[in-house]
């Protein structure tokens, strides 16, 4: 961020102290510049010029901002407003002579900064009715380059409000206005912005383009800065594309290129992240070692301090990885206290908690426990006092482990749940506010829902948990679950579709939380009117991965049924032998499951009890949260759009029963066919938008992955990928009220290898808003699924039957049918969401 407004004729000595103080801003020594602006401020007032006195009250609050004193920065930008005359904007729509144009010009900078504090105060509906006001006034004025900086503004505010296709539309109008405009650093900066916000979303291959367009400009205009910044978002985006060599290579010429020490730092720094992440550690040494030259040749800046304490953090985790005694304990933590002196030096109170934090991590890591603890309780309160959540519930979390390991339990469970109260509470600062911190959701989000359970599950003394805690680890699981939702699609969209509604409507059922533990792997029951059940098995993960590992492997396979009755038996007394007595005693008739991690990737219908397949007892469901559960049941006419290639495409095998699939449908409900070439995107589109229809079919080859970016499903004419799909639904939702029903996906498939692809089936099934989804966990080109999906829609004719039941009964056709009463036929048909 630079200072944003430019002195104009001002006094000579306020003029001076005016551009003193800009250069000290941009120098990232805020507490110095905000010293001399204070001078200038006195010497306007005095002076009476309420313009110049305007113009350096926003550029305080923009200090202020920067040290995270929320307070001044509002006492600042406030007096700005003041000072401009109440009538500027009557002025601005009556006259247009010079004085005035200068007064819009100012007024709108101050208010363009006053939208900057509202974004970084959580305000960002407040920020984007500033900048839109702010974009009134530069348009007035016809100053066409703010108006686009305005419009990168409103982006960032679209972001923070989860509105990711918004804010997309916003720069792509941005960048389509500068088409016909020479290459300027305002088309560089708009670029850039768009780049980065794909990459934040996971469109990476689209990121990847646009970012090299933003860099073609930027070399036509020899703008070295530009181009050692754009050189990292590429390096950024190819990291998180996993293209290692090509990622580095980026880094190497965004360190050669930038003109700035602190680029070239950062660029290596961020090398050097990635040389961990992939374990390759022979060049590490040499590299830590030019980062630390030059690391203590820089003059003390947030910039430089950042790179400081990110450099230590790299140094801790090399430590952690290898087993290498060098560097020594003591010299990180003399990196950590010198950062932690300059931040002091600036009055940079968040960089300073971050500094204190890192360095109590360090003494976490030599067993100094008590001095962490003093250090790591230092850093939350500085963090506290600027109220910064994202880097608060680091520190409670950090707390919460350093308790957990002197034994205090209470204390610890408590640092625990206010950890998970503010990544709760930033739930869209996570992928969008703060673009300079990158959270790795598995490694510093995860684990902190993760280890609060862990605690709240434990036997307190001899007694067993109470049911105040099993309730608490249910919420905790359930928010761990819609957190990783979000975290697939990066963005909030989840947020409309949380229902507020009482359990015990949508829970005509007996729902279960089987969550893996590092030793264990608990089991979390709710019964209706039962209270909470609650049971533990002694396992280890790496068993219990291996196991699932092993039966989905072997569910696929032709001849391995007693492999797969072994294992699956094995799982069944995991999950459900402890409660078998008293979900017998309930009468429940349907399970709905709440799997984490790998048992996502298992289909719980062929869960063994020795005798009997899981679903020849109950209906089976599955869901990543009861919030997301809209329970109605099935009323309407059922009209299908049915969807299908039975020929090659896209790199896919032929798929020879789908013809014989949709006829099935055909023949059982009122249905819309589009086959092979009829089924295009757009096509599809259409026929949504066309009729009410509750259920649509979609009998083609796709891919469920843990990752938004790899999954999809075949069209006729390309791949339409989950936020693809999403976007088509959202139309449909625009354009009527009535949401699609029922969503299934017949030939689909979870991604080979990925432990995590089953969060992909729950990613289309709630992105795509649709009440309930039938997906496939492998892909079957037989005609057991023709019959399968015939028997299903004629049993969901039966208005009588959930669509659970109705699932149930074609899926115990094909067990009955000798030529398919293996689990690899009738298995991997899975039902999410509503099951009514």
């Amino acid at each position: 961020m630079t200072a944003q407004i430019s002195a104009v004729q001002a006094l000579p000595n306020a003029q001076n102290l005016l551009e003193q103080g800009k250069k000290l801003y941009e120098a990232e020594r805020f507490a110095q510049a905000i010293a001399i602006w204070q001078q200038a401020t006195s010497a306007f007032k005095a002076n009476g010029d309420e313009l110049r006195l305007a113009i350096t009250l926003g550029n305080l609050s923009l200090a202020y901002q920067q040290l995270g004193q929320w307070t001044d920065a509002e006492s600042a930008i406030s007096k700005a407003i003041a000072s401009l005359d109440a009538q500027s904007l009557h002025l601005i729509k009556t006259s247009q002579n010079r004085k005035t144009l200068e007064h819009s010009q100012i007024l709108a900078q101050v208010l363009d900064i006053k939208g900057r504090l509202q974004l970084a105060l959580s305000q960002a509906e407040d920020a984007l009715k500033t900048w839109r006001l702010c974009a009134e006034i530069y348009e007035k004025i016809k100053d066409k380059n703010a108006v686009i900086r305005n419009r990168i503004n409103q982006a960032q505010a679209l972001q923070a409000l989860g509105f990711y296709r918004q804010a997309e539309k916003t720069l792509t109008q941005s960048i389509k206005t500068l088409e016909s405009e020479p290459n300027s650093p305002v088309k560089v900066t708009a670029l850039r912005s768009l780049g980065n916000v794909l990459q934040v979303t996971g469109d990476l291959e689209t990121s990847q383009q646009i970012l090299q367009q933003s860099l073609e400009v930027a070399d036509s205009l020899s703008d070295t800065q530009a181009i050692g910044d754009i050189l990292i978002s590429l390096g950024n985006t190819a990291r998180a594309l996993q293209h290692t060599q090509q990622a580095i290579d980026f880094y190497q010429k965004a360190a050669k290129t930038g003109i700035l020490p602190t680029t070239r730092i950062q660029a290596q720094v961020n090398q050097l992240r990635l040389l961990l992440e992939t374990n390759q550690f022979q060049t590490f040494p040499t590299l830590s070692s030019q980062i630390l030259t030059q690391l203590n040749d820089l003059p003390p800046s947030r910039t430089a301090i950042s790179a400081r304490i990110n450099f230590a953090q790299s140094l801790t985790q090399f430590r952690k990885k290898t087993t290498a005694q060098t560097p020594e304990w003591l010299d990180i933590a003399q990196l950590l206290s010198t950062a932690i002196q300059e931040a002091r030096s600036l009055q940079d109170k968040r960089t300073e908690s971050y500094a204190v934090g890192v360095l109590a991590g360090v003494y976490e890591q030599t067993q100094q426990k008590s001095d962490a603890q003093n250090l790591t309780q230092q850093a939350l309160l500085i963090a506290q006092a600027i109220d910064a959540k994202d880097i608060i519930y680091q520190w409670q979390w950090q707390l919460g482990r350093l308790l957990k390991a002197k034994g205090d339990i209470k204390g610890a469970t408590a640092a625990y749940t206010e950890a998970v109260n503010n990544l709760q509470a930033l739930r869209n600062d996570l992928v969008a506010v703060n673009p300079e911190v990158k959270f790795s959701f598995r490694y510093e989000v995860e684990p902190v829902y993760r280890e609060l359970v862990e605690l709240l599950l434990q036997p307190e003394g001899n007694s067993p948990p109470s049911q105040k805690n099993i309730e608490k680890a249910r919420e905790t699981i359930e928010q761990l679950q819609v957190a990783e939702l979000d975290n697939f699609f990066r963005n909030t969209c989840l947020n409309a579709q949380i229902q507020s509604q009482k359990e015990d409507k949508i829970t005509a059922a007996a729902v279960l939380y089987p969550f893996i533990l590092p030793d264990r792997l608990e089991v979390i029951l709710q019964l209706p009117q039962r209270g909470w059940q609650h049971y533990t098995t002694a396992v280890g993960e790496k068993e219990v991965q291996s196991t699932l590992k092993q039966l989905r492997e072997n569910l696929t396979k032709p001849h391995t049924l007693r492999q797969v009755q072994f294992l699956s038996q094995k799982v069944y007394d995991w999950l459900i032998k402890p409660a078998k007595a008293v979900l017998a005693d309930s009468k429940i008739s349907t399970l709905a499951f709440v799997p984490d991690g790998s048992l996502r990737n298992i289909p719980m219908a062929a869960l063994y009890d020795g005798k009997q397949y899981l679903i020849e007892k109950y209906s089976i469901a599955l869901t990543p949260s009861l919030q997301l559960i809209s329970p109605k049941p099935l009323r309407k006419e059922l009209k299908t759009i049915a969807a299908g290639l039975s020929e090659p495409r896209s790199g896919f095998s032929a798929l020879d029963n789908v013809k014989r699939e949709l006829n099935e449908i055909r023949s059982q409900v009122p249905s819309s066919i589009l086959l092979n070439q009829e089924f295009t995107r757009s096509a599809l589109q259409k026929k949504l938008n066309s009729l009410p229809f509750p259920v649509v079919h979609l009998a083609t080859h796709g891919q469920f992955s843990s990752k938004a970016e790899e999954t999809f499903i075949v069209a006729w004419d390309e791949r339409i990928y989950v936020k693809q799909l999403n976007k088509l639904v959202q139309t449909v939702e625009l354009n009527r009220p009535e949401a699609i029903e029922l969503l299934i996906l017949s030939a689909c498939q979870t991604a080979a290898g990925d432990e995590r692809a089953g969060l992909g089936i729950a990613g289309i099934a709630f992105g795509a808003g649709a009440r309930s989804t039938i997906a496939s966990l492998w892909n079957l080109d037989d005609e057991s699924t023709a019959v399968l999906m015939s028997k299903f829609y004629q049993e969901l004719a039966n208005k009588k039957l959930t669509k659970a039941e109705a699932l149930r009964r074609a899926q115990l056709a094909l067990l009955h049918n000798p030529k398919y009463r293996r689990p690899m036929y009738w298995s991997p048909y899975v039902l999410l969401g509503n099951w009514l």
